[in-house]
Formats: structure tokens, C-alpha cells, sequence
């Protein structure tokens, strides 16, 4: 780059040394900025550097100069985000079972460029959650992206599905035919992924694990089955499933010992119904879709929570039980 085109770059480079070497505990000073300047192949003079500096205020950088002895220093305060919210974005990452290994480490070293090198270092920390295993495929978020661009764009989609065999080898169903499915939603349900859309051939809403979708292609057809979801809410909608399990949604009676409330609140909300049964216990309806995944919570439960009602769901609870 000739030497004229690299002098242009100054301002940037100079808001470049601000962001990466100094923070609220940390300054520079004129010579630093002078010598760090010059490692990028710019020149520069301290009278200039001082009117940069006055430019970048008026941009809207939070610079600030601060005389310390005898010469000043610099330092760039205010930023996007606050170390206590990048903290919580890196806990995030590395405790997600939704992102690879390899893609958190990617993701935490560019939320560390937000911040200036020494607060970087701080940002190296640990979560470790129990039985959190991360996910192995690695094509996930660009099957993210593909669904949520084929919602945009009001267009079914062609992909292939997987399962895992005692070999731990995947097996694509259908004899490796291709699904084709109108995506209406993305749902991120107890650390994974699901596609909420619409099968033509089953006249039918069905769900699909992100994670094992392969070759998702958009197709040039409009999507399906807008009146199979009518007016309803997605967040409502996932509430009633556990797993993302389909099945019919029934209003299901639960008698909770007292104890068990902070686990009916934590699973179904604060708005949820809790009314007095007796001294010792209280009873809840909530609407639910019944699935393995439910019934298997309710029995790890105990004699905390029993279901009593309606019989359909009694049913298949003893039958399960049994």
C-alpha cells in the first residue's frame, strides 16, 4: 500500500491502539501511541495525533486525557458492551450444548475483541454444567441460517434426516429420501434446536431436530399449511411440549405436594394455577401434550406430584408406571 493510503488509515488505527490497549485501569501516552502507530507503517506527529484525538470525540468516542506527571494520558472508556455483559455472553457460549467445542472457542475469542487486551484475559473462565454434553455437528448454524432464509423467503425446504445406530454411525431415514417441509419456526427447546413446519404428504405439523438435518436446499415453492397453525403463538405453543414431543394437548390435573411449587413455577411459569387442596398439598391444571418425556418427568418426581386427572392421561401414566 503506497505511503499516502496508509497515512489515510491513521484515524482508524489510532481508534484501533484506543480500543485494544486501554480501558478504565489502563492509559497510554503519546509516545506508545507514536511507537504503536508506526508499527502499522503510518507516521505521525503528536500535534496531529492531538487532533485526532478531538475528531474521534466528536465522532463519539468516550476518549479521555488525563495528565499523569508531566505528560498526558489516554484512555477509551465507554464501549458497546460492559465487562459484566460480555462475562455473561462467554458463560453462555462455553455452557451451551447447542454450539461445538471448536465453535466456542471462536465465538469467545471474537466477543474478547470488544474489549481491550487486559479485560480479554478475564474473560478466559470456565462454566462447567453437569451432564452437558456439546453438540458434534458442526453444520448446525448454517442450517439455522438456511431455515430462517427460507422463512424469510416464503419457501419450503428439501432436506435429508438422520439418526444415530448402536454404532454411532448416522442413518438417514426414508431410505435417504429427501423431506420436504414448510418451515413456520425455529424453537430452542432444552438445549437443542427444532424445526417447527408443515408436512404436505401427512396434512400434518411435525418437528425436526436442527442438528440432525443434513443438505438443507430452499426449493422455488410457497410454503404449506399456514391454516394448520391459524393464530397460534410459538412460545405458547412449545410451552405445552416437553422434548418437543407431538401428540393431542389435554388439560392435565396435577396434585403437588407444598414443596413441589418452586418445580411447577420453574417448569410452567408464575402464572400458572396453584390452588389449596388440603394442609399438605395444592393442585394445578396446566395444558399439556402427553408424551413419554412428560410422564417420565412427572414419576421422577415421586409421590410429589401425582396426575389425577383427566382419565386418558391417569391411563397412560399407570400404563406407563406399570
Amino acid at each position: 500500500m503506497a505511503g499516502g493510503d496508509v497515512q489515510k488509515l491513521k484515524l482508524f488505527y489510532l481508534y484501533d491502539i484506543l480500543k485494544e490497549r486501554t480501558d478504565e485501569e489502563h492509559a497510554i501516552g503519546m509516545g506508545e501511541i507514536i511507537k504503536a502507530l508506526d508499527a502499522y507503517g503510518v507516521h505521525a506527529e503528536r500535534k496531529a495525533i492531538y487532533n485526532d484525538i478531538q475528531t474521534l470525540k466528536l465522532y463519539g468516542a468516550d476518549v479521555q486525557g488525563e495528565k499523569i506527571g508531566k505528560a498526558f494520558q489516554y484512555r477509551l472508556l465507554s464501549r458497546d458492551f460492559e465487562m459484566p455483559e460480555l462475562k455473561l455472553l462467554v458463560d453462555a457460549v462455553q455452557s451451551s450444548k447447542f454450539i461445538t467445542g471448536r465453535k466456542s472457542k471462536d465465538l469467545i475469542k471474537k466477543i474478547e475483541g470488544l474489549t481491550s487486551t487486559y479485560e480479554a484475559r478475564t474473560l478466559d473462565r470456565q462454566v462447567f454444567v453437569a451432564g452437558r454434553i456439546k453438540t458434534m455437528n458442526e453444520s448446525i448454524y448454517y442450517n439455522v441460517d438456511s431455515i430462517h432464509r427460507a422463512i424469510a423467503g416464503d419457501v419450503q425446504i428439501r432436506f435429508k434426516y438422520f439418526r444415530w445406530t448402536e454404532k454411532k454411525e448416522q442413518e438417514l431415514r426414508k431410505d435417504g429420501a429427501d423431506y420436504v417441509v414448510s418451515p413456520w419456526g425455529l424453537v430452542w427447546d432444552d438445549e437443542n434446536y427444532y424445526l417447527i413446519g408443515y408436512d404436505a404428504d401427512r396434512e400434518e405439523i411435525r418437528h425436526y431436530r436442527v442438528d440432525k438435518m443434513k443438505n438443507i436446499r430452499p426449493t422455488t415453492d410457497k410454503r404449506l399449511g399456514k391454516a394448520a397453525f391459524g393464530d397460534k403463538d410459538m412460545a405458547t405453543y412449545t410451552e405445552k411440549r416437553f422434548g418437543m414431543y407431538d401428540g393431542e394437548v389435554l388439560k392435565v390435573t396435577l396434585l403437588c405436594k407444598n414443596e413441589m411449587a418452586g418445580v411447577i413455577i420453574d417448569r410452567f411459569g408464575k402464572n400458572v394455577p396453584m390452588i389449596k387442596h388440603d394442609k399438605d398439598h395444592f393442585e394445578t391444571k396446566v395444558d399439556m401434550a402427553l408424551s413419554p418425556i412428560f410422564l417420565g418427568w412427572v414419576a421422577g418426581m415421586g409421590d410429589g406430584i401425582q396426575i389425577t386427572g383427566p382419565d386418558e392421561a391417569v391411563k397412560q401414566m399407570t400404563d406407563m408406571l406399570r
